[in-house]
C-alpha cells in the first residue's frame, strides 16, 4: 500500500480479482440497519400513537416527533459509542445514550407486538374504536415504561446469588463440598459500575468461595479506560485458587493486556492452561481456554486449545474446565472434561433474546448434561452488555457445591 493509500484508506484501489464486496458492504450494512431500525421504531409508534386511536392532531405530532427522533439518534449513538478506533469519555457518552435506546426501543417494540393479543381480545369482546385502541395505547406505554424501569434496577442490583449442587463422580473425597462461585460477564463499560463492583466484590467475599472463577468478557475497553471498575476484582477473596479466562469482549482488542492485568491483581489467568489442586491424596485439575473467537480475532498466540490446556495431566483426575461459550462443550466432551462452567449467554438479558441465543448456543442458563461424562454449568452473568436493562433474565452470582460421586 502506498503512503497516500495509508493515510486516505478509503481510496485504496480495488481487490485485484476485482471483487466490489467493501462497496456492497457499505451500501447493505447501513441498509440492513436502516430497515431494523424503522421496524423496531415504526411498530410502537403505529400501536401508541395511530392505530384507529384518533388522539388529537397534537398528541399525533408529538409522538410522531419522539419516534423520528429515536430513529435517527439510535443508529448514530450506536456508531458514534461503538467505534472500535474511538476511546475516550465522548465515546463513552454516546455509548450510554445509544445503548439506552437500543434497549428502550427493543422492550417497545416486543410488547408493541404482543399488544396485538390484547387488541384480538377486546375486539372479541365486542370494544369498538378509539376506545379499543386507546386502551391497547395506554396499556402499552405503561408496560414498557414499568419494564424498562424494573430492568435498570435488575441490571443494577447486586446479583443474586445462585446455589447449584453438581455431583462428579470422579472427585476425590477431600474434595467433596468444595465452594466453587462463578463472576461472569461483568462488562465493565461506558456506563462506570465502579459501586457495583464493589458491591459485588462483597457479596462474593460473603460466600467465602474455596475457588473462584471469572469467565470472561470482564469489560469493554481498555485496561487503562476501565481500571477503577475493575479495581475491586484484586479483593475478592477465595482459600485455593482464583482463576479467569477470557470472552470474546476481550478480542475486540484487548486480550492479552487483560490477561496480563488479572495475573497483576493476583489471579490465574487460564490461557490455554492449568493449575492442580491437592488435598492429601486426592487432586483437581482447574483448566481455561480461550474464547471460541480468539483465533479467528487475529491476536497472536490466541485460540482456543483444549489439548494445550491439559497438556501433562493425569487422565484420572476430575477436571474442571473454564470457557466462555457453552458451544465449546464439545471439546469438553471429547476430552472427557467432568464440568466445564461458562456464561456469554446473560439468559437472554431482554426477553425474549433467550429464543434467539439458544439458535447460537446448545444452553442459556443452568445445569446439564453432555455425553456419558461432562456436565456444564451456563451463568446467566453478573453484569449486562450495552442496554441497561434485564428482563425476565436476572443476573447471578453461581455457587456451585461439588460433590463427590
Amino acid at each position: 500500500m502506498t503512503d497516500r493509500q495509508m493515510q486516505h484508506p478509503e481510496q485504496s484501489v480495488s481487490p485485484p480479482d476485482g471483487s466490489t464486496r467493501p462497496r456492497t458492504r457499505r451500501i447493505v450494512v447501513p441498509t440492513v440497519v436502516f430497515a431494523v431500525g424503522a421496524v423496531l421504531v415504526a411498530l410502537p409508534t403505529w400501536t401508541v400513537v395511530f392505530a384507529g386511536a384518533q388522539w388529537p392532531a397534537a398528541a399525533q405530532l408529538v409522538g410522531s416527533s419522539v419516534a423520528v427522533a429515536a430513529f435517527v439518534a439510535l443508529p448514530a449513538a450506536m456508531y458514534l459509542g461503538h467505534r472500535p478506533s474511538a476511546e475516550g469519555a465522548s465515546k463513552d457518552a454516546w455509548a450510554r445514550v445509544g445503548d439506552v435506546l437500543l434497549g428502550s426501543v427493543w422492550i417497545a417494540f416486543v410488547w408493541s407486538a404482543l399488544s396485538l393479543l390484547l387488541r384480538l381480545g377486546l375486539w372479541m369482546a365486542g370494544v369498538d374504536d378509539p376506545l379499543r385502541s386507546r386502551i391497547v395505547s395506554v396499556t402499552t406505554v405503561v408496560v414498557v415504561v414499568v419494564l424498562a424501569l424494573w430492568g435498570h434496577y435488575e441490571a443494577m442490583r447486586t446479583p443474586r446469588v445462585r446455589h447449584t449442587t453438581v455431583r462428579i463422580d470422579r472427585l476425590g473425597a477431600r474434595f467433596d463440598g468444595l465452594r466453587v462461585v462463578l463472576v461472569t460477564d461483568t462488562h465493565f463499560g461506558p456506563l462506570d459500575r465502579t459501586t457495583w463492583s464493589h458491591r459485588l466484590t462483597d457479596a462474593v467475599n460473603a460466600l467465602e468461595p474455596d475457588v473462584l472463577a471469572h469467565v470472561g468478557d470482564i469489560a469493554d475497553g481498555s485496561v487503562d479506560r476501565r481500571r477503577a471498575q475493575a479495581a475491586p476484582l484484586e479483593s475478592m477473596l477465595a482459600s485455593a485458587a482464583r482463576v479467569y479466562v477470557t470472552g470474546n469482549h476481550e478480542y475486540f482488542g484487548e486480550a492479552q493486556e487483560w490477561l496480563d492485568h488479572m495475573e497483576d491483581l493476583g489471579w490465574n489467568s487460564l490461557h490455554n492452561r492449568h493449575v492442580v489442586l491437592h488435598r492429601g491424596e486426592d487432586a483437581l485439575i482447574i483448566a481455561g481456554v480461550d474464547d471460541a473467537t480468539a483465533a479467528g480475532s487475529g491476536a497472536p498466540g490466541h485460540g482456543a486449545d483444549l489439548a494445550r490446556a491439559l497438556a501433562g495431566t493425569d487422565p484420572s483426575m476430575p477436571v474442571l474446565l473454564l470457557a466462555h461459550q457453552p458451544k465449546q462443550i464439545g471439546d469438553a466432551v471429547d476430552a472427557g472434561v467432568d464440568l466445564q462452567v461458562s456464561g456469554h449467554t446473560h439468559g437472554g438479558q431482554i426477553w425474549p433474546f433467550s429464543a434467539l441465543v439458544r439458535l447460537d448456543q446448545p444452553v442459556v442458563h443452568g445445569l446439564s448434561r453432555h455425553g456419558a461424562r461432562t456436565q456444564l454449568y451456563t451463568s446467566r452473568g453478573s453484569g449486562f452488555w450495552g442496554p441497561p436493562f434485564r428482563v425476565f433474565a436476572p443476573s447471578e452470582i453461581s455457587v456451585l457445591t461439588l460433590v463427590a460421586g
